[in-house]
């Protein structure tokens, strides 16, 4: 069974496919950052299936550099992630791409969902048109073109939830029509990735679709209730302590054994080298603030109010919304509060809750959060962030993990799509 994945971003629903036993054909993304990305991971995959994985090894311990790696990989590897937006003015281009991969094969998935800002709440809330006239509104028309294109057997779309709402549900409306146009019936489903294993709330709209002349029968995603023991300190447990502003990369080596959340679930995978673990450096003031959030949480289970702080410490002009602003993420529960895009700018949302540390999380925390396998790196433009003195773009890679899907997840609903066709 084969797929495209459209708009793949870092490729989070990919990795829950691949795992699943599907053959991904193309990656599909714009974001030039997101598709480095997606090269080192096709290099990973490819490497690993013909014995070779020695020399990915030799890549995450910066033995070898990123030139080198591709190097190892066909040109029609390379090709299959196309860095063009989907859209007219590259859709031939796209198609042209995907047609000399596939040569006779016909494709059995589609995958992936459109950007996300026009639909969710936060973008509608930011933007002074509330996303009106916004041309993401309707990419799931082109979507729905690539459906007519392929004639795959089925599709999965990932959404925010806030499609379902967006212009009074006009957009969902719309879709469902245009979906059944091009000869598909859809189901939508409201899922909670901490039913699906991962320690992380994080609500999402999934919709599978099929040809309606197949008579499938859907399971229901929402019936979905993965019972776990673990909590959030079982992705943060095994790695080292870090102040504010430390941490190497390339490579360090684990602060402790693994646990079965970790092995059960691929996360820390088979071998001892650990990436992307260095923390940003942050200022006194935040770090007090930091130090308050972090105590107040271990002494009562209280969320700091921004409100409460004291007056030298309030610097934001906002003082009648957004009073949880500085969030720590709690290990003793079994999942943590939603990881978004926004941490790229700061980390205030996102505080580790161990005291001695005083500082938010690395882009490896982040990425475990987000069910994310250890050996998954996350690339910039640039190999180096030279401004930072970071082997790579810590902005970069924040951005990809809080738009991702967690592999997780997608692994669950690849399996039963497995299943179904």
């Amino acid at each position: 069974m084969n797929f495209i994945d459209l708009f793949a971003g870092a490729g989070g629903l990919s990795e829950g496919f691949i795992r699943a036993g599907f053959t991904p054909i193309a990656h599909v993304e714009m974001d030039k950052a997101a598709c480095y990305s997606l090269r080192t991971r096709t290099a990973y995959h490819y490497l690993k299936a013909n014995n070779q994985y020695s020399i990915y090894v030799s890549y995450l311990r910066g033995e070898i550099s990123r030139e080198k790696l591709y190097k190892e990989i066909p040109d029609e590897v390379k090709s299959s992630i196309i860095n063009l937006p989907v859209g007219p003015e590259h859709n031939e281009t796209i198609h042209k791409t995907i047609k000399s991969l596939l040569g006779k094969q016909k494709v059995d998935l589609i995958i992936g969902g459109p950007p996300c800002q026009a639909y969710s709440l936060a973008g509608r809330s930011r933007s002074a048109t509330k996303m009106e006239g916004d041309p993401r509104n309707y990419l799931f028309v082109e979507y729905a073109n690539y459906l007519a294109f392929y004639k795959p057997k089925m599709f999965v779309f990932e959404n925010v939830l806030g499609l379902k709402s967006a212009k009074r549900g006009f957009y969902l409306e719309q879709m469902e029509k245009l979906f059944l146009d091009r000869g598909y019936k859809m189901k939508l489903f409201t899922v909670e990735a901490n039913n699906f294993g991962v320690l992380q709330r994080r609500r999402r709209v999934i919709i599978i679709g099929w040809k309606k002349d197949l008579n499938l029968e859907i399971p229901n995603l929402e019936e979905v209730k993965h019972q776990t023991k673990s909590t959030v300190a079982d992705v943060l447990v095994d790695l080292p302590v870090l102040l504010a502003g430390a941490g190497i990369d390339k490579y360090q080596a684990y602060a402790g054994d693994t646990n079965q959340y970790l092995i059960n679930n691929c996360i820390r995978n088979g071998i001892d080298v650990l990436t992307q673990h260095i923390s940003r450096p942050h200022n006194q003031q935040d770090k007090k603030i930091y130090r308050i959030a972090i105590k107040k949480w271990k002494r009562s289970g209280e969320r700091l109010n921004y409100n409460d702080l004291p007056d030298e410490l309030k610097t934001h002009n906002n003082r009648t919304s957004f009073f949880d602003r500085f969030k720590v993420v709690a290990d003793d529960l079994p999942y943590s509060q939603t990881v978004v895009a926004h941490i790229a700018k700061d980390g205030h949302y996102y505080i580790h809750p161990d005291i001695k540390q005083i500082r938010s999380l690395t882009v490896r925390e982040a990425a475990r959060l987000q069910s994310f396998p250890d050996d998954y790196y996350f690339e910039g433009v640039k190999p180096s962030d030279i401004k930072r003195k970071l082997s790579f773009n810590r902005t970069a890679a924040f951005k990809q993990i809080g738009n991702a899907v967690p592999p997780l997840m997608a692994y669950a609903i690849a399996k039963s799509i497995m299943k179904i066709l």
